[in-house]
C-alpha cells in the first residue's frame, strides 16, 4: 500500500539554503476583514472604514498587518511546523506593502539555520518566510524559529547554523503604507480614531494597562486558526498532547492582544515591523487574556507620521509583571511582543 498523505517534516529533512514554496495561494477579502473583527476586539479605524483610510493617503482600508501575518504564516504551518514541538520566536519582521481586499498571497521559506538539541530527539530550525501578492511583490517578511521533532534520533546532526539576528529592525528601515498616497495623518480625525493621544503625547518608559480582558472559548480559537487555513495537530486535536487540552495558536493570543491595546493606543494605526517575540507559557480555553504596553522608543517618519516602539505582554495575571526574580517569565504571561507601530505625530 502506498501513501499519498503529507507526514510533515521532521528535523532531519531540513537543510540549511533550503527553499520551500508553501502551498495554496489565497485571495483574501472583506470576509476575512469581517472574521477577523468578530473573533478579537478589534476597533482600529485604518483597518475599519474606506474613509478613514481614504483621508490618510491609502485609497481605502487595507487589512490588519495581523491577517497578512496569520495568513502567510498559515501556508508555512503544513511544511515547516506540523511536526513541531514548540514555536519558539520571531524577528526581522516587516510589512513591506499594505493589503488590500482582493489581493492574493502565497508564502516562500529560506533555512537559515539549524541546531539539534542535546537530547538528540528534535532541533531547532530557523526559517525567513516571505509573503508576496499576485504581482510577486513582497508584503511580508520575518523570521521565526521553531522546535521540530526528529522522526529518526539516530539520524546524524547537521552542522550547528545559527543566524546573526538584529534585536529590533532600525527605524530607517521600516516601511511606509502607501496607496493611492503614501500614509498621512496631516488630516487625521481623532475623534473618529477614539483617543486624542498623538505620539508625542507618549514617553519612553511609560507603561500602559489596557484594562480589558476576554475569556478564550474553544471553538473560537479553533475557528481562528482555521480560517488562516494553519494545519498544526496540537491546536485542533485533544489527543495530541498527554493532558487532552488543545492548545492555543500563539497568532491567537497575538491578535488579542492587540485588539486590546486599543484601549490607550488607538492611535496607533498600524504595525510596521515585528522585532521580537515570545511565546512565554502555553494558553489553553478558558484563560482570561489581558494586555499591557511599555512605550520602548520612538522615532520620526515623516512630518506627521511618528513609528512608536512597543512592548506589548499578554497575560493572565496582572499588569506590568513580567520576569521573576530568577530572570525568567512569570507563569502568568503568555506573550511579551516587541514592535513598532505607526500613529499620529
Amino acid at each position: 500500500m502506498t501513501s499519498k498523505t503529507n507526514p510533515g517534516r521532521f528535523f532531519e529533512d531540513y537543510a540549511v539554503g533550503q527553499v520551500i514554496r508553501h502551498a495554496v495561494p489565497r485571495t483574501v477579502g472583506e470576509g476575512e476583514r469581517a472574521m477577523y473583527h468578530a473573533l478579537y476586539p478589534q476597533r482600529f479605524a485604518l483597518s475599519s472604514s474606506d474613509v478613514f483610510a481614504l483621508d490618510c493617503g491609502l485609497g481605502c482600508s487595507p487589512l490588519d498587518e495581523l491577517v497578512v501575518f496569520h495568513t502567510v504564516f498559515g501556508k508555512t504551518v503544513p511544511d515547516i511546523s506540523l511536526n513541531a514541538v514548540a514555536n519558539l520566536g520571531y524577528a526581522e519582521g516587516r510589512f513591506l506593502k499594505p493589503v488590500f481586499p482582493g489581493d492574493t498571497l502565497r508564502s516562500e521559506s529560506e533555512v537559515i539555520g539549524l541546531k539539534q538539541n542535546s537530547n538528540g530527539k528534535s532541533g531547532v530550525v530557523w526559517v525567513r518566510t516571505t509573503g508576496f501578492n499576485q504581482m510577486d511583490e513582497p508584503v511580508l517578511s520575518y523570521v521565526r524559529w521553531v522546535m521540530v521533532r526528529k522522526a529518526d534520533p539516530a539520524a546524524p546532526a547537521p552542522e550547528t547554523v545559527i543566524p546573526p539576528l538584529d534585536d529590533a529592525v532600525a527605524a530607517a528601515d521600516l516601511v511606509l503604507p502607501v496607496g493611492d498616497a503614501p500614509l498621512a495623518f496631516d488630516s487625521y480625525d481623532f475623534d473618529l480614531a477614539g483617543e486624542p493621544h498623538r505620539a508625542s503625547n507618549y514617553a519612553v518608559g511609560e507603561q500602559i494597562d489596557h484594562v480589558d480582558g476576554v475569556t478564550i472559548e474553544e471553538a473560537e480559537h479553533m475557528l481562528a486558526t482555521r480560517l488562516w487555513q494553519n494545519t498544526a495537530k496540537v491546536h485542533f486535536d485533544a489527543t495530541h498532547r498527554e493532558d487532552g487540552k488543545r492548545l492555543i495558536y500563539g497568532g491567537h493570543v497575538i491578535s488579542l492582544a492587540r485588539a486590546l491595546s486599543f484601549n490607550g493606543l488607538a492611535n496607533a494605526q498600524c504595525i510596521a515591523a515585528i522585532n521580537a517575540g515570545a511565546h512565554a507559557n502555553p494558553c489553553f480555553a478558558g484563560d482570561t487574556v489581558r494586555a499591557w504596553s511599555e512605550v520602548l522608543d520612538k522615532a520620526q517618519m515623516t512630518a506627521d507620521v511618528t513609528a512608536i516602539r512597543l512592548r506589548l505582554v499578554a497575560t493572565r495575571g496582572a499588569a506590568f509583571a513580567l520576569r521573576g526574580a530568577d530572570g525568567k517569565y512569570l507563569p502568568d504571561v503568555l506573550l511579551d511582543l516587541d514592535y513598532w507601530a505607526l500613529m499620529p505625530s
